[in-house]
């Protein structure tokens, strides 16, 4: 792999339904063309204020779309999915889960990012909860003790504030939100537009 090649950038949040369907494929279409992906969890609360958003499935004449939409998306992409309850829901643990475990194991932290996704999106588990965040971590040999303590560090906390801040002066908005060599895609829906971009080197 050639290491001019800039890392793909994945913005999302863990309570996003487009973020787990892009999640499920991101990092095949970029190996595809030689590229590796930063994942960055963030949170969407701070993005919807600062852009005037609002979640989708709440949202009037959008959100009994989103509901038809999500499955079907799913279904046709091969990816398991079943709407949760409660949602949203905060991802702060889960997030700062994430960026704890990235800084010492990265493929790892992807692990425990799809097991989370997967725990939320097909399991219907509360994800929010840092309990339950530290048992998906668990089964994939993290440290209880560890992570859990790690979730109620200030440090930790302050980590994923700065992350949120960085992703808002980046001009992310939404989840999935992803940047190929400072060239950003918003959705699962531009999944095909990425390829043909990492393809082709843009247009």
């Amino acid at each position: 792999m050639s290491t001019s090649l800039q890392p793909i950038l994945f913005y999302f949040d863990f309570s996003s339904p487009y973020g787990y369907l892009a999640a499920m494929r991101i990092d095949s279409v970029a190996a595809k063309y030689g590229r590796e992906v930063d994942w960055r969890p963030i949170l969407l609360g701070p993005a919807f204020k600062a852009s005037g958003n609002a979640p989708l499935i709440g949202q009037p004449l959008k959100g009994d779309y989103a509901r038809r939409d999500l499955p079907r998306t799913a279904a046709f992409m091969g990816i398991p999915f079943g709407m949760p309850s409660p949602f949203p829901i905060g991802t702060q643990n889960a997030a700062r889960a994430f960026y704890w475990l990235k800084d010492r194991e990265p493929e790892k932290a992807k692990t425990v990012a799809i097991s989370l996704f997967q725990t939320y999106f097909v399991e219907g588990r509360d994800i929010s909860s840092p309990e339950t965040v530290v048992d998906v971590a668990a089964q994939h040999g993290v440290d209880r003790a560890e992570l859990g303590t790690a979730l109620a560090d200030p440090l930790v906390k302050d980590r994923l504030k700065k992350e949120v801040e960085n992703s808002l002066l980046e001009g992310v908005f939404g989840s999935p939100y992803i940047v190929i060599d400072g060239e950003a895609f918003w959705g699962t829906d531009r999944l095909d537009q990425i390829e043909a971009w990492l393809k082709t080197g843009g247009w």
